[in-house]
Parts: C-alpha cells; sequence; structure tokens
C-alpha cells in the first residue's frame, strides 16, 4: 500500500477552495480568509499556551522571567480575540510575536544543546512565521470588503 502524498498535502495543508496561501489577500473570499484566520488563530493559542508554560521553567535561558510566561499568554488571548473578533489591533498584537521571538534570541540565546544547523533553521522558522504574521494582518485589514458568496444564498 502506497501513500499519495500529493493528495494529503492537498487535503490538509493546501486546499485551493479553502486556505488558498498563495492568493493576494485582497482577492479571498470571506470563508477563505475565515478559514486561514482560523488556523492561524488555533496555531497561535497552542504554540503561546506551550510557551507561557514551558517559560516558567527556570532551566531557559531567561531563568525562569515571569515576563516571557505573560507575554506569550497575552499573545494567546489575543489570538482568540482575533479569531473571534477579526480585529487589527488584535492581529498587529499576534504579529509581535514573531518579532518577540527574534529579540529573545538577541537577548538569551538559544538552548546550549542546539548545534548551530538547529539554530538556523530556528530563525528561518521564525522568519517565515514573521512573513506570514504580515500576511494575516493583511486579511483582516481587507476582511470588511471581502467578497461573501454565502450571502447570497
Amino acid at each position: 500500500m502506497q501513500l499519495d502524498w500529493e493528495s494529503l498535502v492537498k487535503r490538509y495543508v493546501y486546499n485551493a477552495a479553502k486556505t488558498p496561501y498563495f492568493t493576494a489577500a485582497a482577492r479571498l473570499t470571506r470563508a477563505q480568509a475565515r478559514s486561514e484566520l482560523f488556523l492561524y488563530t488555533l496555531f497561535l493559542v497552542v504554540l503561546m499556551g506551550t510557551i507561557g508554560i514551558a517559560a516558567l521553567s527556570p532551566r531557559l535561558p531567561h531563568g525562569g522571567a515571569i515576563g516571557v510566561s505573560i507575554y506569550a499568554f497575552a499573545v494567546a488571548i489575543a489570538a482568540v480575540m482575533l479569531g473571534f473578533t477579526r480585529r487589527v489591533a488584535a492581529a498587529a498584537f499576534c504579529a509581535t510575536a514573531p518579532a518577540a521571538a527574534l529579540m529573545y534570541f538577541a537577548l538569551y540565546g538559544f538552548q546550549p544543546a542546539l548545534g548551530f544547523g538547529d539554530r538556523i533553521v530556528l530563525v528561518v522558522i521564525v522568519l517565515l512565521w514573521l512573513r506570514y504574521a504580515w500576511r494575516t494582518l493583511q486579511i483582516v485589514r481587507a476582511y470588511p470588503g471581502l467578497e461573501d458568496p454565502e450571502a447570497g444564498r
């Protein structure tokens, strides 16, 4: 039995009808924008909740500073607000998370066990996240003017 990777990726990662990641924000429909924002919100809540809990550990480079946890939980709350209200302010606050991660790396460094290649991969992932955070901000700004094909039914 052989897996059909192409159909799995199209089904779970990229679906032209629900999440066309390479379509300009202004050309999305409201349903597509809602779907994309839902996935981003879910990603942020899980990631920031996990970081907020893990950041309480004194073993991390920041030594258990409570500010890291407070910020992570604040971003998780803003992500929930973004999911429900689609407000620009919530999207803008959520967009600060990847920039804060880069600042964290600059101030506190990385885990000592990480190799050079691992650090590069981590920085590249955060830079891609920063780019996608900008896209979500564009989607939220364009959301009120997006076409809603379900409204015409």
